[in-house]
């Protein structure tokens, strides 16, 4: 019992180091999904989304890759992180209800990233971010 109280207080000071994990991991996915999408172009991306049945497909375009590479290195770098996560939980929502589902297959990493988007709405920027530094370095 008293290794795993040991366990349990020194995983416990990692705790506000969570959201720097999970902001590199999902920042890096959809960072990785913005660049291939700015890589096809806007027109490209927008034709995709009118066959799915997004309207205002090309604005649509713009903003999911405005997020998906703006908002995505925000996230990795922790700056507005709660803001950015609730546009990616958004934008998760839209993607498993318009684009999965009517598939049939199964939202699996779209749901990991909606769970992990929702997460980084509650853990914000964390100790260890810019977003961090700037806010010590205002006092």
């Amino acid at each position: 019992m008293k290794r795993f109280s040991t366990l349990q207080r020194w995983t416990g000071r990692l705790t506000p180091y969570a959201s720097l994990v999970l902001r590199i991991a999902v920042g890096w996915i959809f960072l990785r999904h913005g660049i291939v999408k700015a890589g096809m172009g806007v027109e490209a991306v927008a034709v995709f989304f009118h066959g799915l049945g997004i309207p205002l497909p090309h604005v649509a375009a713009v903003v999911v890759m405005i997020v998906e590479t703006v908002g995505a290195a925000c996230v990795v770098a922790g700056v507005l992180t709660r803001s950015w996560a609730i546009c990616m939980a958004i934008e998760m929502v839209v993607a498993i209800q318009l684009a999965v589902r009517p598939t049939g297959r199964p939202f699996v990493l779209e749901g990991l990233l909606l769970a992990a988007a929702l997460a980084l709405v509650a853990l914000g920027d964390g100790p260890l971010s810019l977003g961090g530094l700037l806010r010590k370095g205002a006092r």
